[in-house]
């Protein structure tokens, strides 16, 4: 990676308005997203895992989600940051591992999310996911770049009592671990993220398109989120139109060429 790209994905958060990070799944998606004109990209661990043909549950495990994000730090640049869900391990050290893995394949960041895959729809124990943290940020600074760790905290999607209460809990002690950013997937009324932005000590990561309907970024700058991310919503809408292409072929019809790409266009596009 360029030597710069960590320090200027970092210095994105200190923004006084609220950027975009895309999430790609591959090579192709990275190359056509990034020439629209973004500062930076982000993977997402669910559109990857379905462009390999499994759920988004970490079965992909590991060493394939580095070799893909590796694929998409190469193919573009641009800063990159990656999705390792709940770090593909089962104790803090397995977390720095995989954190190293991926500063090797070239992301200058990474989402690390406080949900047990062990225990669908529970989050680790606050001190085991504190733990966890704090392996992530000691491995990216011994890498000796400024590795801009984001904290995801999954109280909302997993339905906690007091979802906010429990967020606000978890980000002063995420912080305090080394958390650059806080990120807050599950929360999309304009009230709570203004709430959050007010209380969480660190820049705000929200995502657009995961619950509700998704606000605008002016409208989420306004609120005080400073990261606005869509995570697989980019390849679920990409799957979405192959399945209606699917069913208009089966009926006999091709409409969907219409809007397609030229193939001229594509070619240009992945040649750079």
């Amino acid at each position: 990676m360029p030597p710069n790209h960590a320090a200027e994905f970092l210095a994105l958060h200190s923004r006084p308005e609220a950027f975009v990070l895309p999430n790609v799944w591959d090579a192709g998606s990275a190359k056509v997203v990034a020439q629209a004109g973004f500062s930076a990209l982000g993977t997402t661990s669910a559109g990857i895992a379905f462009s390999a043909g499994l759920p988004d549950d970490g079965s992909i495990g590991r060493d394939a989600m580095v070799e893909r994000i590796g694929a998409i730090a190469a193919a573009v640049g641009l800063p990159v940051s990656a999705d390792i869900e709940s770090g593909y391990a089962d104790d803090a050290d397995g977390v720095a591992a995989t954190v190293r893995a991926v500063i090797e394949a070239g992301a200058v960041g990474a989402n690390l999310e406080d949900a047990d895959p062990s225990r669908p729809g529970s989050l680790f124990a606050l001190d085991d996911a504190v733990a966890r943290v704090e392996a992530a940020r000691a491995a990216a600074d011994s890498a000796g770049l400024p590795f801009t760790l984001n904290a995801r905290i999954d109280s909302y999607l997993v339905r906690a009592p007091d979802p906010f209460g429990d967020t606000v809990e978890r980000a002063a002690r995420y912080v305090a671990a080394g958390a650059d950013c806080i990120f807050v997937p599950g929360a999309s009324d304009a009230a709570t993220i203004g709430r959050l932005a007010v209380a969480i000590d660190a820049p705000l990561n929200v995502v657009a398109g995961l619950v509700g309907e998704p606000l605008t970024l002016a409208e989420f700058s306004r609120l005080g989120a400073r990261r606005v991310s869509v995570g697989g919503s980019l390849a679920r809408a990409t799957l979405s139109l192959v399945d209606r292409a699917a069913q208009q072929m089966r009926e006999g019809r091709f409409d969907f060429t219409a809007g397609a790409l030229a193939h001229a266009e594509v070619n240009r596009l992945m040649a750079h």
